[in-house]
């Protein structure tokens, strides 16, 4: 019968598709949990990654930031453009990062770019808060 019997190969490959995600996403996401930072190959290579796979989220995150500086009217368009400017700096900085991993260059495998990552837009706080 058709459809009754499933693919033994169809569905390894499928575990290994998301045994490859899973693994890629806990790349992505452990040098941001540690609160001590240390540049290491291993993170440098991690930061490259996520350059190149999120750099889509420079556009919302210079939106927050450009908003938290001149308000939401300025902020928005502001960050819309200056967003789209830093993608392309985003993908060329991390595919330098991630083809560079190994070497400890620049000194201390410090990273090139603010912030580190392009969600840590969303974790910083605001520069003032008005409390009346």
């Amino acid at each position: 019968m058709l459809g009754c019997e499933s693919d033994p190969n169809s569905r390894q490959r499928n575990f290994r598709r998301a045994a490859l995600f899973a693994a890629l996403i806990g790349i992505l996401l452990a040098p941001s949990l540690s609160q001590a930072v240390e540049y290491t190959a291993a993170r440098k290579a991690g930061r490259g990654m996520a350059a190149m796979t999120t750099c889509f989220l420079e556009i919302p995150g210079n939106m927050v930031e450009q908003s938290r500086q001149h308000g939401a009217g300025a902020g928005v368009p502001l960050g819309f453009v200056f967003g789209l400017g830093k993608i392309v700096v985003r993908v060329l900085v991390g595919a330098y990062e991630f083809v560079s991993a190994p070497f400890e260059a620049p000194d201390g495998f410090v990273p090139i770019i603010e912030p580190e990552f392009p969600w840590s837009y969303f974790d910083e706080q605001p520069a003032s808060s008005s409390s009346n």
